[in-house]
């Protein structure tokens, strides 16, 4: 072997040796990222908002994979989870689903019905009842001769409500004797309630001028005073 091959013999050498040493230097690298960032797990975000007390289903939710150690202990990382829950608030496009962000769907007490009825969107504290929330429920009935008078009675007080639907129109072709026919639309609304409760609610939706909701204050638990339960515009003069 001449001289000029054991040159050519030293740099092939040299270049195995740099070639080992880079790819042991990309190997650190490597282990070094993966000791920081760790395995990658999947986690859901959220495809667009979704409004508060609304019932979860996987289609609003988008999987992702991200690094677990970046992830928050609560974050939620198996979408069977939101089977039968409804968000706590407002949930917001592109956050990641967390379990603190969810509550499970309210649920009927033994003796309870549920029972829904559609209430006016322009009398029926729209937009702020919710499931969970307390509300009396009112009904005004027509005096049923000359000689009645026209009254306004608690019907159901401190109801709960379990579901509120979506604002429906309604038809414009209604009978000119309907009691609702000022009504443009109007909301259903599911409560939880007694069979006798039900009756009362059930009866005011069918005779009922009009029926309407107050909303109770959260924690009150007040009841309203008999005196106060039937109100007629007698009672001012």
């Amino acid at each position: 072997m001449n001289s000029r091959q054991r040159r050519g013999v030293i740099l092939l050498v040299l270049s195995v040796l740099c070639a080992l040493g880079a790819f042991a230097g990309v190997l650190s690298v490597i282990r070094d990222v993966n000791s920081k960032v760790g395995p990658e797990v999947t986690a859901y975000r959220l495809k667009s908002d979704i409004p508060p007390y609304k019932e979860l289903s996987a289609d609003q939710f988008e999987r992702i994979s991200m690094p677990e150690r970046w992830l928050s202990s609560t974050a939620v990382t198996d979408l069977s989870r939101i089977r039968g829950k409804i968000a706590v608030t407002k949930l917001e496009k592109g956050s990641l689903l967390q379990a603190d962000m969810i509550v499970d769907k309210p649920r009927l007490a033994a003796g309870q019905q549920e029972i829904a009825i559609m209430i006016d969107a322009s009398t029926g504290v729209a937009g702020k009842i919710d499931p969970g929330s307390r509300v009396n429920i009112y009904a005004t009935f027509k005096a049923q001769n000359d000689k009645g008078r026209d009254q306004s009675k608690v019907i159901v007080e401190n109801a709960r409500v379990i579901d509120v639907g979506k604002l429906t129109a309604l038809d414009p072709a209604q009978s000119s004797s309907d009691r609702r026919n000022s009504a443009t639309q109007a909301v259903p609304i599911t409560f939880a309630l007694g069979t006798a409760d039900a009756q009362r609610v059930a009866y005011a939706e069918s005779f009922a001028e009009h029926v309407r909701l107050a909303l109770v204050a959260g924690g009150s638990d007040t009841s309203v005073a008999p005196g106060d339960r039937t109100y007629t515009l007698d009672e001012d003069k």
